[in-house]
């Protein structure tokens, strides 16, 4: 018997990365998986990758878009009509960018960003409150190490990291002594094809990531620590430590953690 045994989590952007990787950990662990991306091609396939290991895993798939506010609240509808009910949700589906402010070209990208990174987790949130309150449940949010500290060409991506970090240190306020934990997990630069797929200045698909990734973690070792944290139901996760130490330079020497931040592109002004 693990924490998860039995226990109901949903997982959004599921499909490949860190969400996958931590889709086949919590099978390892028992729980009865509900999986949603946009990709059902995908979702389909992780879900036979993890049956072939687990044979008696239960797993349930749905196409979803977070960034469409009634999809969001049909797919906590639907999840809780399959297995009776909600222990954990992980709001875990994002898409990145990167465009200095005065280069973009198409600002419009800038919503579709918030609509996926902040209102998409906003939107799941509301519709499972009521489902986790029922079983004293978890809600995790997956933010990022940009969501502590601006970085440059990430004026999209950050303000929408600092939007979810924010709405969740509220929220967990409000939900203190109701039985349900917050946990926000900041990663760092992760092996994932995310910054490649994401929005460029002029919001198409930028083709690259234009971030260092030489110590990027891999997506097994990220999925690891959420779960460890999940398991702790901690209110944070802040891995790496260089974004450990960046909190502290932060609220010491501000002007070192920009310095820190410059450096994290491969080249400066792009």
């Amino acid at each position: 018997m693990t924490p998860y045994t039995g226990r109901v989590v949903l997982i959004t952007g599921a499909s490949d990365g860190i969400g996958a990787e931590l889709a086949m950990l919590l099978a390892q662990q028992g729980a009865r998986l509900a999986l949603a991306a946009r990709r059902l091609e995908l979702l389909h396939a992780l879900a036979s990758r993890i049956q072939a290991m687990h044979p008696h895993a239960e797993i349930a798939v749905w196409r979803t878009d977070v960034s469409d506010e009634s999809a969001c609240t049909r797919l906590i509808a639907d999840v809780v009509a399959h297995y009776g009910g909600l222990d954990a949700l992980v709001n875990n589906a994002g898409v990145s960018a990167h465009g200095y402010f005065e280069q973009v070209s198409d600002y419009g990208y800038y919503e579709k960003v918030m609509r996926v990174n902040y209102f998409g987790a906003m939107w799941c949130t509301r519709a499972a409150l009521p489902h986790l309150r029922a079983r004293r449940g978890l809600m995790v949010a997956v933010s990022s190490l940009a969501g502590k500290v601006g970085v440059p060409g990430r004026t999209a991506y950050s303000a929408s990291k600092f939007a979810l970090a924010g709405f969740c240190e509220a929220l967990r306020c409000e939900l203190h002594g109701s039985g349900v934990d917050i946990c926000v997990v900041f990663p760092g630069v992760v092996a994932t094809d995310t910054r490649v797929n994401g929005f460029g200045p002029d919001g198409r698909a930028l083709g690259e990531s234009r971030l260092r990734e030489d110590d990027a973690m891999t997506a097994q070792e990220c999925a690891r620590q959420m779960l460890a944290a999940m398991t702790a139901r901690k209110r944070e996760l802040v891995m790496t430590a260089k974004g450990k130490l960046g909190q502290w330079m932060k609220l010491l020497a501000p002007a070192m953690v920009d310095r820190m931040a410059r450096k994290a592109l491969k080249q400066a002004g792009r």
